[in-house]
């Protein structure tokens, strides 16, 4: 049986100031009104009809676990297991960790990992080549796609092809042996690459039997094989979701799946035999703003613009406001993202070292490649509309039937000001009812809680101040959703 693995947890920094580490593309709307994790996993609909495929394991990084479980919700989706990193170690320690899981209830289970943040335009292609791929991963092979490529691009990795041996029939003609896997070119290798027509891009979606990935991570990796067995071994549930051991799981070493384990298979004499299936899907990991342009509409200038922008004298450029007027005028082959706390003015020709840009801003111990001004949470969204120096003012977004926990703070003051909705307000041993233009306080030290008893979304202004405005200053003491 066929047991997808959807990997959850990268950052997609190349999408900074939209993509960023608590928000990252695979949670964003970027080619349809779907964000990628729920096209992933509807994707899979049709792998049912095809194939024998069990539900999936998704593996992602605890701190957006109820991101996770809230659109998956909306889909009307729910995986077999979600498995929750403690920190991001790449992808060969998550697919360990979901092989552990899939073999508990199927020693002969097949592995489709697949990445929560591609886009593939043509579904039913995927649904075929994976059926053409899972008798060769059921005899022992190891399957990967790559997608024929038609420019020489330099974010991808790609894969060396050579021509299967002649006594080797499985009815299809477009799978071949692996000659090599190589790491992201530069651009004059990447024209090579086209040019000589050997060359795939390697999608980063693997299928093989799970028995045969923990073989081989134990061969290649063994101490990211020990550590991730006994995170495991170690794990417990929590609801919805499975925690490895924090301790052990911090302990392994990050790792890709390439570099891990595909790099290192002895292509010519391995067992497993590594094979490429060619994947000719629209497939795109939207891994780039141009990226992303290039499924969407654009103007007859070649603009893609979205949001709030208006333009003079501009082309062949890429303008995106998330909120403000965005006005440009003069400018030729760039790009321009607008968040409410970032805005990136690049080339097109540079579009691929935001991910550089990106750790300049984590280096210089700012937060902007971490946080958006919006945050999610279990019970809905706040957004920071103000701060400064003793004080914090936040726009509360509490979705019906939800709550904060029970709660105090040691350092700050609260008040609260219902601008939509009804709320019910628990402040030390009272409790009461507000409505609109209604407010209260919450004293420092005091515990509390806000809960939206209401069918409508309840919106709340609030306003901290004391002398230390820090979201760490919490003491939890009851929380409806399972957090410390």
């Amino acid at each position: 049986m066929i047991r997808p693995i959807v990997l959850a947890g990268g950052s997609g920094t190349r999408l900074w100031p939209l993509s960023r580490e608590e928000f990252p593309k695979q949670f964003l709307k970027l080619a349809t009104d779907r964000t990628m994790l729920q096209e992933t996993i509807l994707r899979l609909d049709g792998l049912n009809k095809n194939c024998n495929s069990l539900p999936p394991i998704v593996v992602c990084n605890e701190k957006h676990r109820f991101l996770i479980k809230e659109q998956l919700k909306e889909v009307d989706k729910f995986p077999d297991a979600t498995i929750l990193e403690p920190v991001g170690k790449n992808t060969a320690p998550a697919l360990t960790l979901a092989a552990l899981w899939a073999l508990k209830d199927d020693q002969e289970s097949i592995l489709l990992a697949l990445p929560a943040d591609q886009h593939v335009d043509k579904p039913e292609v995927f649904h075929d080549v994976v059926k053409q791929a899972e008798p060769l991963a059921d005899q022992g092979y190891f399957v990967t796609f790559g997608v024929p490529p038609d420019s020489p691009e330099i974010g991808f990795g790609y894969i060396k092809t050579t021509p299967m041996p002649v006594d080797f029939d499985n009815g299809q003609n477009n799978v071949m042996r692996v000659d090599k896997f190589v790491e992201k070119p530069n651009l004059v290798k990447a024209k090579k690459y086209l040019d000589s027509g050997q060359y795939l891009w390697n999608s980063g979606m693997f299928m093989m039997k799970a028995s045969i990935w923990l073989d081989l991570v134990n061969q290649f990796c063994p101490d990211i094989s020990k550590a991730c067995t006994e995170a495991f071994d170690k794990g417990s549930t929590d609801g919805d979701f499975f925690r490895p051991d924090r301790l052990k799981f911090k302990e392994c070493r990050s790792d890709s799946i390439d570099y891990a384990v595909a790099e290192n298979i002895d292509v010519n004499h391995g067992d497993p035999c590594p094979v490429v299936f060619e994947y000719k899907s629209g497939w795109s990991d939207l891994g780039t703003w141009t990226a992303i342009a290039d499924k969407l509409s654009a103007d007859n200038q070649n603009n893609v613009i979205k949001g709030d922008v208006l333009s003079e004298d501009v082309s062949n450029s890429i303008v995106f406001s998330e909120g403000r007027l965005l006005a440009a005028v003069g400018l030729d082959n760039v790009v321009i993202v607008e968040t409410p706390d970032a805005i990136l003015v690049t080339s097109k020709e540079n579009i691929n070292d935001v991910g550089k840009l990106v750790s300049k801003i984590r280096d210089s111990g700012r937060t902007e490649h971490s946080k958006h001004l919006k945050s999610h949470r279990p019970w809905g969204t706040y957004e920071i509309l103000d701060e400064g120096k003793g004080f914090q003012v936040k726009h509360l977004r509490i979705n019906p039937g939800q709550s904060i926990s029970l709660q105090r703070h040691k350092h700050r003051a609260e008040h609260w000001v219902v601008v939509k909705g009804h709320a019910t307000v628990v402040v030390g041993n009272d409790s009461y009812e507000l409505v609109e233009n209604q407010s209260t306080y919450v004293p420092k030290g005091v515990k509390h809680r806000l809960l939206n008893p209401g069918k409508e979304l309840l919106e709340i202004v609030e306003v901290q101040s004391g002398e230390l405005i820090d979201e760490e200053d919490i003491e939890r003491f009851e929380d409806s959703y399972g957090r410390a």
